[in-house]
């Protein structure tokens, strides 16, 4: 295995250039090989002489990416971190972003080719870069490696920093949308993170809150998709979907209404909607990758949270087993499912056969809920508020106690 061994004050990135020229022509036979490895030498001097770093970045990551198969993963990062060094040497922004485009794209090119060694020369690059647009690039050819080199698992701890991100690269609205849709690919090709998957599907569709219909449907194909994982999910019970701009918009096209109709059926009825929208559209759930059986339970404890979402706080065993269409010995069994599932805290009275709900969870948090949320909030405010002038007023009647008795003769 050939290695790069410093044996000279040589500069470099020419050593850089020597090295992989004469990897990249060595079966060629001297005859050939010297004067091509003698022209890339020159080439690099004189770029380097004139300054003209771009130019010998290019050079460097084409003649890298010809011997990156042929070299150990000690050699390559090497090289790369003597490549990716010249952006320091590179004064303007515009200059600067060309040149980490040039190193990146070449860095992702061959993804099956030492994938988890090439995603850490981009994160080095990346450090290396004080310009946010710069930076953004960069992280989007990381993104796209991570997927095509499967190797999800070493870019996904990032996606807890993304807010910060995107606040510092200060991207425009439709950089966003690259970024939550690049995200979610590289989480749905792990099934366990589904529900992160939906949470950054669900940030770009909330993207297009003020846009005209134009606009808006560009976002119909990923809105049908965030439905559908939404509806596959076993674990997710709420979503924001439904009165987003990006998925109502589903509604009124002949061609995806079914699904919109079927999310609103889940985040607003109960298992007999479901029922009657299964045998009116028979075929659908095989059409998006559905199961029957998947969906049916689903909809029997979201059915069974709007039952307890009754503000008397009892639900009846006759009205869980009407309501989810289950023998009578199953109706315990379904509480606790939902209860596993955290979608209900509750506990069940077999003597009187009810269920008395202490808490439930919420299907959609919409602008109801919101409404909800923010009288619940006032009146906690009001009763802390009263509370306080309570204290406050037991202390000043203290205090006043207290210097009557020392006005006391004895």
């Amino acid at each position: 295995m050939t290695t790069i061994v410093p044996t000279s004050e040589e500069e470099p990135s020419l050593a850089i250039v020597r090295f992989t020229s004469q990897l990249a022509w060595a079966d060629a036979g001297p005859e050939v090989s010297e004067p091509q490895v003698s022209r890339l030498c020159r080439e690099a001097e004189e770029s380097i002489r004139d300054c003209r770093w771009l130019d010998l970045a290019t050079l460097m990551v084409t003649s890298a990416d010809l011997v990156s198969t042929k070299i150990s993963e000690k050699d390559l990062e090497c090289t790369y971190t003597i490549i990716c060094s010249l952006v320091k040497n590179v004064k303007t922004p515009e200059e600067v972003l060309e040149m980490v485009k040039a190193i990146a794209s070449k860095v992702v090119q061959q993804p099956d080719d030492k994938a988890s060694l090439r995603l850490k020369i981009l994160f080095n690059l990346y450090n290396l870069l004080d310009h946010p647009n710069a930076r953004f690039q960069v992280y989007m050819k990381a993104l796209e490696l991570a997927v095509n080199g499967k190797i999800t698992e070493y870019i996904v701890p990032s996606f807890k920093k993304i807010d910060s991100f995107l606040k510092e690269w200060s991207i425009d609205i439709k950089d966003q949308r690259e970024v939550f849709l690049a995200i979610g690919k590289v989480l749905r090709e792990n099934k366990s993170l589904a529900e992160e998957s939906l949470q950054f599907v669900t940030k770009y569709l909330a993207t297009f809150s003020n846009e005209d219909a134009q606009v808006l449907s560009e976002a119909k194909e990923e809105a049908v998709r965030a439905i559908i994982e939404f509806l596959k999910a076993p674990s997710i019970f709420q979503c924001d979907l439904l009165d987003m701009p990006a998925v109502a918009q589903l509604e009124k096209d002949p061609n995806n209404a079914p699904v919109y109709q079927l999310l609103k059926i889940f985040l607003t009825q109960r298992l007999d909607a479901y029922m009657e929208f299964q045998n009116a559209n028979s075929g659908f759930l095989q059409t998006y990758g559905l199961v029957e059986e998947d969906c049916v339970a689903k909809m029997r404890l979201l059915s069974l949270v709007d039952l307890a979402s009754d503000e008397s706080g009892k639900i009846s065993y006759a009205s869980i087993k009407n309501t989810l269409q289950v023998n009578e010995e199953e109706v315990e069994l379904w509480v606790v499912k939902a209860i596993t599932a955290k979608l209900v805290d509750c506990k069940m009275d077999q003597m009187n056969q009810v269920v008395i709900v202490s808490r439930c969870a919420e299907r959609d948090f919409g602008q109801k809920q919101w409404q909800s949320l923010r009288t619940k909030l006032a009146a906690w405010r009001d009763n802390i508020t009263n509370v306080i002038n309570t204290i406050q007023a037991n202390k000043v009647t203290e205090e006043a106690s207290s210097g009557t008795q020392g006005l006391t003769v004895r």
